[in-house]
Parts: structure tokens; C-alpha cells; sequence
């Protein structure tokens, strides 16, 4: 399935149905008086945060949403039928942007949560409305109320436990594939990733989400690359994965590139939980890790982990140091293996 992380969408409510204007007209009865029902009420346009989607694929084949109208009121007080709603089933982590892309409707960040986007218009009161005591005989109704048109924006940001950061080729991809069921397309050439990847990976009987995206390059802030597309989908996330490839000669550079982007980018991205990893160590001696260790501790002033992806060196180090950063809450049990059946 093709990834798609934002679809413009026009949707509209049903309007609804005008009043009748009727008079109850029977043999032997002499003052029938009005009758005249109230129109249907227009249908409601609603967003759902579904499970199973992870991409807005679907509403790139149709964009237009349109709920039904209410039918108009009849004789006899028969009050004309409701419009039928129409629902947009969303992934969840799925934004609801106004035609600026700017003003959030809403975010839709729980399973099962539903929110109104256009709601339908009223039906018309018929005749049987305005009768009085002064006035028996009324021949007005109110037309029904029309419905709401707008554009609208879906912008998902998938909701993981971990983002994996870095320039091309840091080596993200083959991480998340050492470390889960995930088979993202790995290469030897910059901008293997085009889409976020999302793996479960486990660890001492819990399990949680990690996010590969696209790899980030100076500029990306601006929209230079692929990066700045894809940044919104760690904004989530409760801790970061920041790896730096070790075989790199400017090393240092490529730490402080990663981290000014953040810092550009803003949202707070930069101040969340980071831990920095020396990837591709098993391409390095001794003293060439030593070195590049020294470098770059120096350079983020804090904890670096030595790490091999290919090679899964301290990926389960790593692996606990995430888990360590991840509130319980946020966590998942792995299921219990059940023992096979005893064989003769």
C-alpha cells in the first residue's frame, strides 16, 4: 500500500428539507385545519480515528464528501426523513487542518474518537407550526436550513514510541530492521527511505513503536530534501534516536547539522529525550572508535552509544536505553509464549 501523509478533502452537510404547507381536507369533516409536517434534517459530516490505516491513500481517490439532504415535509404532519451522515475514516494521529493548513480543527490521536466537521442543516417547520388561536388557518412554512461547504486538510503524523533521526545513510533503516519484523529498503545510496517505516520492537517483555523517516539534510527546515515532509511524524514521539555514522570523516558536522534542523524546525523537538548513537562500528579498529567516541561526546556533551546495526553490536543496549526513556503507559506487554504441546 503507497504511503500518504496529506489529502485535501471537500466535504458538505445535508440541508434540510423545507416545511409543507397542507390542509387536512376529509369528507364530513368540516374544519380540517393545517397538517402540513416539518422537513428532514440534513445530514452530518464526521471524522472517525479508525484502526488498521496507517496511510490517507484512500482520499486520493476521492476527495469529495457529501452527505445526503433532508426530505421536504408532507401532508397528513408527516415529518420528512433525515439525511444520512457520512463519516471520514482517518488513521489515528491524523490532523484536521482548515483551508490555511495552518488553524488545527482537530487531532485525532485516540482510537474511536469521532468529531463533528460539518453539521446538517435544520429541517422546515411546516404550517402545522404556526396555527394559533388568532391565526387557524396559516399558509407559510420555513424552508430547511442549507448545509455547510468547506475544504479541508488531513495530515497525519503516525504515533510512535521512538524516532529514529540522522543523515542518509546513518544507517536508520537497517537498525529498525535488526531490531523488528520491519523490512524497510535498505541500499548503499543516499535516500534509500521515502516514506516513515514504523516497527515494533521488544525488550525485557515489553514492546513499543519506532519510526524510521526520511533522512535529514541541511536546509531541511525549508523543505530542502525529503526531511522536512517527515518531521511531523516524530513530533510524537516520546524519545529520539539520533545516529551518527561512524565511517563519516565529519562526524561532528553531521551531529550538529541533525541538531540545528531540530532547533529550526522548532515545536519542541529539540528539547525532547535524545539519546546519540555511533553507528557502524564494526567498520572501524580500536582506535579509530576511540577517537570518533572522544569526538563526538565532546561535541553533544553528554552519553554516546557505540553501535553496529549489521552486526547487531549493543542493539538490545540500545534497545533498553529507549525503553528507559518511555513511560510505562506508553508501553506494551509482550504476549506470553504458549509452550507447544508435548509430543511423544
Amino acid at each position: 500500500m503507497k504511503f500518504l501523509d496529506l489529502a485535501k478533502v471537500y466535504i458538505r452537510s445535508g440541508a434540510g428539507g423545507g416545511g409543507c404547507v397542507s390542509f387536512r381536507r376529509e369528507k364530513y369533516i368540516e374544519y380540517g385545519g393545517p397538517d402540513g409536517g416539518d422537513g428532514g434534517g440534513g445530514g452530518t459530516v464526521w471524522a472517525e480515528a479508525v484502526d488498521g490505516l496507517n496511510t490517507l491513500i484512500d482520499f486520493r481517490y476521492q476527495q469529495h464528501f457529501f452527505a445526503k439532504n433532508g426530505q421536504p415535509g408532507m401532508g397528513k404532519q408527516r415529518t420528512g426523513k433525515d439525511g444520512d451522515d457520512i463519516v471520514l475514516r482517518v488513521p489515528v494521529g491524523t490532523e484536521i487542518l482548515d483551508e490555511d493548513q495552518e488553524t488545527v480543527i482537530a487531532d485525532m490521536t485516540e482510537l474511536g474518537q469521532r468529531v463533528q466537521l460539518a453539521r446538517g442543516g435544520n429541517g422546515g417547520w411546516g404550517n402545522l407550526h404556526f396555527k394559533s388561536a388568532t391565526n387557524q388557518a396559516p399558509r407559510r412554512s420555513n424552508p430547511g436550513q442549507d448545509g455547510v461547504e468547506r475544504t479541508l486538510w488531513l495530515r497525519l503524523k503516525l504515533i510512535a514510541d521512538v524516532g529514529l533521526l540522522g543523515l542518509p545513510n546513518a544507517g536508520k533503516s537497517t537498525f529498525l530492521a535488526a531490531t523488528s519484523n520491519a523490512r524497510p529498503k535498505i541500499a548503499d545510496y543516499p535516500f534509500t527511505t521515502l516514506h516513515p517505516n514504523l516497527g515494533v520492537v521488544g525488550v525485557d517483555n515489553t514492546e513499543f513503536v519506532v519510526a524510521d523517516i526520511p533522512g535529514l539534510i541541511e536546509g531541511a527546515h525549508d523543505g530542502k530534501g525529503l526531511g522536512h515532509r517527515f518531521l511531523g511524524h516524530v513530533e510524537r514521539c516520546a524519545v529520539l534516536l539520533h545516529l551518527v555514522d561512524g565511517t563519516s570523516p565529519t562526524l561532528v558536522e553531521d551531529y550538529e547539522t541533525i541538531i540545528g534542523e531540530l532547533e529550526a524546525y522548532g515545536g519542541e523537538l529539540a528539547d525532547r529525550p535524545r539519546i546519540t548513537v555511533l553507528n557502524k562500528i564494526d567498520a572501524l579498529d580500536e582506535e579509530e572508535q576511540a577517537s570518533a567516541m572522544k569526538q563526538l561526546k565532546k561535541a553533544c556533551n553528554g552519553v554516546v552509544m557505540p553501535m553496529s546495526g549489521v552486526a547487531q553490536t549493543n542493539t538490545v543496549e540500545v534497545l533498553r536505553a529507549l525503553r528507559g526513556e518511555i513511560d510505562d503507559d506508553r508501553l506494551r506487554q509482550k504476549p506470553a509464549e504458549e509452550e507447544a504441546p508435548w509430543q511423544p
